[in-house]
């Protein structure tokens, strides 16, 4: 059926309602040399069948590839039960409504994935998420901002090891804010610490845990300086991550005072890349400056358990620049599957997949520097994922492995200059002992 139902009854009378003879005349200030006269470039429509044998050659093109690359977005277990359950009718077109008195299930969804984020990363709140771990980023410098104690300060420390593509998210973000963005330099993958010194105009600074370099800052240290100096501290984090490492809310003497990052490793397939979600935790103290929502339970005239929208008016989102975000939605659908994923796996099973990715991260490096010219760049501990130096281009190494089925890390030339023969390799739960084995005989013959 079309998408517009008017018929042409109907819209001869709206023409004739407002005086002008066809649709066209409503758009005669646009002049002619500008307008588009067809969609010459859009193919012809294909058949339900036709479609589905597209798509499934798309999907062999992939060839069952063998994936050592993390960099953001990981390879780990997703349970059968979790997108079962998720791509059921009342799930599957999951959002936040606005009547949210209306929609209980939605609702206790959300609580229940809130509740669970905030005793994964040891944080008071959580909002309903944000769209991507960038964006959450972005969200929270502009919390900062309006919560710092240093007034007058527009400037933020962001860490030379966090992801690229974050930053350059979050910046996007707040830079209209006039907010400004100071690097943090690195030293032996990690944050240099004595660049902390120096915080005039600074409100907050940036931690990442892991780094992009797979690396573990040394957040305890970052944290307290960072408060010591009257700024406020923002984590970035892997979630998975945080059931095996000490969470943001305990680092240093008072924990971090804002926790956000993309919520990928919870249940989302890597799917070429995206859609994710963002998450976004933060202190008690500044849950009034936390745009998106945040849902609450309570009891019902009758002492019924219910669940409502707390704090957030929905006016509060549509007065553009007085409004503490623009951000008025959530990825509800893959916030389920998170929520899911989390409830399935339990406290002991998010650890085991933890640890489980970080000794066979070391089992691949192992394996891999023990090829002659391979070695490992930096010393400090690591998560699922590591840099080595090869011999040889990295990104030249990359699409010849890539060639041979295995998808072999990435080449940090693409993000760094001067990097041209270090690749970040990671390894997940799901690589197994002879996949390992497989990559490390492969890179051994590509070197050679």
């Amino acid at each position: 059926m079309p998408f517009i139902p008017h018929t042409e009854r109907d819209v001869r009378e709206m023409l004739a309602t407002i005086g002008v003879a066809s649709i066209d005349d409503l758009f005669d200030e646009i002049p002619e040399r500008i307008r588009s006269h067809g969609l010459t470039e859009v193919p012809e429509g294909l058949s339900e069948m036709e479609v589905l044998e597209l798509m499934q050659q798309r999907a062999n093109s992939d060839g069952g590839r063998i994936c050592f690359v993390g960099g953001g977005c990981y390879d780990h277990h997703i349970p059968a039960a979790v997108w079962d359950i998720v791509g059921r009718g009342e799930f599957y077109t999951a959002y936040t409504p606005y009547q949210a008195e209306a929609s209980q299930g939605t609702l206790q969804l959300i609580y229940e994935y809130q509740s669970m984020m905030t005793r994964l990363l040891a944080m008071d709140v959580s909002n309903a998420s944000v769209y991507d771990g960038g964006s959450g980023l972005g969200e929270a410098i502009l919390m900062a901002a309006r919560a710092a104690k240093k007034a007058g300060g527009r400037k933020v420390l962001v860490a030379g090891t966090l992801h690229p593509f974050m930053r350059s998210a979050a910046w996007n973000v707040a830079r209209y804010q006039n907010i400004e963005f100071e690097t943090l330099p690195e030293r032996d993958g990690a944050i240099d610490a004595n660049a902390l010194q120096s915080t005039d105009g600074v409100f907050a600074v940036v931690i990442p845990q892991p780094n992009f370099l797979g690396c573990l800052e040394a957040v305890d240290m970052l944290v307290d300086r960072t408060h010591d100096a009257g700024l406020l501290a923002i984590a970035v984090v892997n979630p998975l991550a945080m059931s095996l490492l000490k969470p943001p809310g305990q680092w240093g003497r008072n924990g971090a005072d804002i926790a956000c990052g993309d919520g990928q490793p919870l249940g989302i397939p890597m799917a070429s890349g995206g859609p994710s979600f963002g998450f976004l935790t933060c202190k008690e103290g500044i849950v009034r400056q936390m745009p998106g929502r945040i849902i609450g339970k309570t009891v019902d005239l009758e002492g019924r358990t219910g669940y409502t929208l707390t704090l957030q008016a929905r006016e509060q989102h549509i007065r553009r620049a007085k409004a503490t975000s623009n951000i008025c939605t959530n990825q509800g659908l893959l916030v389920t599957a998170a929520t899911l994923h989390m409830s399935l796996l339990g406290p002991v099973g998010l650890r085991s997949a933890a640890a489980a990715s970080h000794e066979r991260a070391r089992q691949l490096l192992t394996a891999l520097t023990a090829i002659p010219g391979v070695s490992r760049v930096g010393s400090r501990p690591f998560f699922n994922e590591a840099v080595i130096r090869l011999p040889r281009p990295a990104d030249v190494v990359a699409d010849t492995l890539l060639a041979r089925g295995i998808l072999g890390g990435l080449p940090l030339s693409r993000f760094m200059p001067g990097r041209e023969h270090d690749l970040l390799v990671c390894a997940t739960e799901k690589r197994t002992a002879a996949q390992i084995e497989t990559y490390a005989a492969a890179l051994a013959e590509v070197l050679r």
